[in-house]
């Protein structure tokens, strides 16, 4: 029996989930947390043999926490859904946090190409990593839409925000509550063709996200 919950939080991925769906490893389950979508996107994730639930209440935080109450695993893998990344990057990840060498184990984006991590959404992302290494001993790099950890570690941490500030509360909680972090280099690929991020797809976007940021960071 599997010990691993993968949660995609999505929003109208069903044309990405063709390709992740069949691409995940035997070892984990999959979530597909539905989070308002207007396209096949459950349909698409049961047609696949996945779990398809619904969050009604919006926002990227809303997704992921609904997954983590769901999810009836010890361990749940947190992933974007849209294809930019390869989901067998998630086992170095998971044999981390099996091992006990880190509480959280975190993928590191390496874009295959510079457009795909616009600059203007690296640059909310260091903003972000900076602030947290000065709230104390933060080794990583990235804040990473994939990561592995605890199912019961994550629910302990209370983490509030229900937007785009989920990750970076996340880790904020992490560092005061004394977890210990693994990362690896992970490729970081265009998002499947004919979807659009809501994060990284525009300065809109990317600045709305900064906002939700900052009052986690406060």
């Amino acid at each position: 029996m599997n010990d691993c919950t993968l949660i995609l939080p999505c929003r109208d991925e069903g044309i990405a989930l063709r390709a992740v769906l069949p691409a995940v490893p035997p070892a984990f389950e999959v979530l597909v947390v539905d989070n308002g979508s207007t396209d096949d996107t459950v349909e698409v994730a049961r047609a696949a043999g996945a779990r398809a639930i619904h969050e009604a209440q919006p926002g990227y935080g809303a997704a992921v926490h609904a997954g983590v109450l769901a999810a009836t695993t010890q361990w749940v893998a947190v992933m974007d859904g849209d294809d930019s990344f390869d989901p067998a990057d998630l086992l170095p990840l998971l044999d981390d946090v099996r091992l006990g060498r880190s509480t959280m184990s975190v993928g590191r984006r390496r874009p295959v190409r510079s457009a795909d991590w616009p600059w203007h959404a690296r640059f909310g992302n260091n903003l972000a990593v900076s602030a947290l290494r000065r709230r104390g001993d933060f080794p990583l790099h990235d804040i990473s839409p994939m990561r592995v950890a605890a199912r019961q570690d994550l629910l302990d941490l209370d983490i509030q925000d229900r937007r785009f500030g989920y990750p970076v509360e996340l880790m904020r909680r992490a560092v005061d509550a004394g977890w210990s972090f693994t990362e690896h280099e992970v490729a970081y690929r265009p998002r499947a063709e004919g979807t659009k991020s809501k994060v990284s797809g525009s300065v809109r976007g990317t600045v709305r996200t900064a906002r939700d940021f900052y009052a986690v960071l406060r």
